[in-house]
């Protein structure tokens, strides 16, 4: 959420952003600030009040100690009156702090000055790219959905007939390979220096505003209405709402988590062949990076977390390129976004497999996560996250790109983890 003190000292500014996203109710500021005026005149009318009501209890009570009554009975009824009337004031307060933060909720991040003007996933900016893309041969060259079913690794009428279209059920040596994923990620990041955590695959209300999926998201997060909990569309809804409510002491910073959790999306669409087989689901599991760092260092978070990535993703030999997502790209909560996609050859398309994100101060204003600095002072930290990685992309683009007359070759890195250096029929 954005600060309101950013929208008083730089309105047109903060419009001029917005319009950089394509957001189109700019006119939310205006309402905001409106509101903000009426609040201030509002409070100070409640200051007059107070000091009035402070001034006329000091008189009837020097009157009462002295034992004159004077005009001490009206001076008790102009009391009674200032105090209904600040009763009443206060309330207008309540109503006016409602509707300013109703309307903040609805304004997007602020996009960094690195981001590029576009409207579209066409205009993004392209940072790094290889060279040379793999080919496959006449003879290996079938998408992955021919492939799942040919080394049986994963049945999606099973998962349909459990569930329903979406839901893939992972079987034989394709329930070993998400498995050898996994944890091949996990160790990888613990590596880096990012501590391990299981959280919770269910958040609250409180949680999923925190991070900015309420109210922006509702319709793509299955909802358990009974308890009012959400399943996770992501693992860092829970890891980052660690935080929340929380004051963090600077030396404690930067703080950086890692978890694996299975994430569930409605928004999985129809299934087409740009979604067919693991392109998109309703049920995928994925490996998280988090960091609550530093104001002053997280622009460097975000360049560690980029090469991170790319650095795993060297390590499972896929060859993958870096975009620098567009204003009109960029999901909600983001300031700029970096996201990362492997080349499928046996498709010849880019599937994205993650995303890396610093949002500054949007989430952490909503979490009320703060850090005080060596001069006392409570500030609001900086959030980041990362895809490392998305599985079922990665598993896709692996067996398609490793395809052979043998069977599908395993990637070095994964061979101790898998058990072997091939898949066989």
């Amino acid at each position: 959420m954005l600060q309101i003190q950013v929208l008083r000292d730089h309105p047109q500014w903060v419009k001029n952003k917005l319009l950089s996203r394509y957001f189109d109710k700019i006119e939310l500021v205006d309402e905001i600030l409106d509101a903000d005026i009426t609040r201030k005149g509002i409070q100070s009318e409640i200051e007059q009040i107070q000091t009035l009501i402070n001034l006329k209890s000091g008189s009837i009570g020097k009157f009462m100690k002295s034992g004159r009554s004077g005009n001490i009975e009206e001076e008790k009824a102009e009391v009674v009156k200032a105090k209904e009337k600040l009763i009443e004031l206060k309330n207008d307060i309540k109503i006016c702090d409602k509707e300013i933060h109703d309307r903040l909720v609805l304004l997007p991040n602020l996009p960094d000055i690195l981001v590029p003007l576009g409207k579209s996933a066409e205009e993004n900016e392209i940072i790094a790219s290889p060279t040379d893309l793999p080919t496959l041969d006449s003879k290996n060259n079938k998408p992955h959905w021919e492939l799942i079913e040919e080394y049986n690794l994963v049945n999606f009428e099973l998962g349909s007939k459990i569930t329903g279209r979406g839901f893939p059920l992972y079987i034989n040596k394709g329930a070993k390979l998400q498995r050898a994923l996994t944890q091949y990620f996990l160790n990888f990041n613990v590596d880096a220096g990012y501590t391990e955590c299981i959280p919770p695959f269910m958040v609250n209300e409180e949680s999923a505003f925190a991070t900015g999926q309420l109210p922006d998201k509702e319709g793509q997060m299955y909802h358990v209405t009974e308890d009012n909990f959400f399943l996770i569309p992501t693992a860092e809804v829970p890891v980052t709402n660690i935080y929340r409510d929380t004051v963090l002491k600077e030396s404690d910073l930067p703080i950086k988590m890692t978890a694996h959790s299975p994430c569930f999306r409605r928004e999985a669409g129809s299934f087409g062949k740009d979604v067919r087989g693991l392109n998109r689901v309703h049920q995928f599991e994925k490996v998280e990076i988090v960091q609550i760092v530093h104001p002053e260092k997280s622009e460097d978070a975000l360049n560690e977390m980029v090469n991170h990535v790319g650095s795993l993703l060297t390590s499972l030999e896929l060859p993958y390129r870096i975009l620098r997502l567009c204003g009109g790209d960029m999901g909600f909560t983001s300031s700029i976004t970096y996201d990362f996609e492997v080349w499928s050859a046996a498709q010849e398309k880019w599937l994205e497999v993650s995303s890396v994100s610093n949002f500054k101060t949007f989430q952490t204003n909503r979490l009320k996560c703060r850090f005080k600095d060596i001069e006392g002072k409570n500030r609001l930290a900086h959030s980041l996250n990362g895809s490392s990685l998305a599985l079922p992309r990665i598993f896709a683009a692996l067996i398609e790109n490793n395809q052979t007359e043998e069977g599908i070759l395993i990637p070095e890195a994964l061979q101790s983890y898998f058990g072997s250096n091939i898949i066989k029929k």
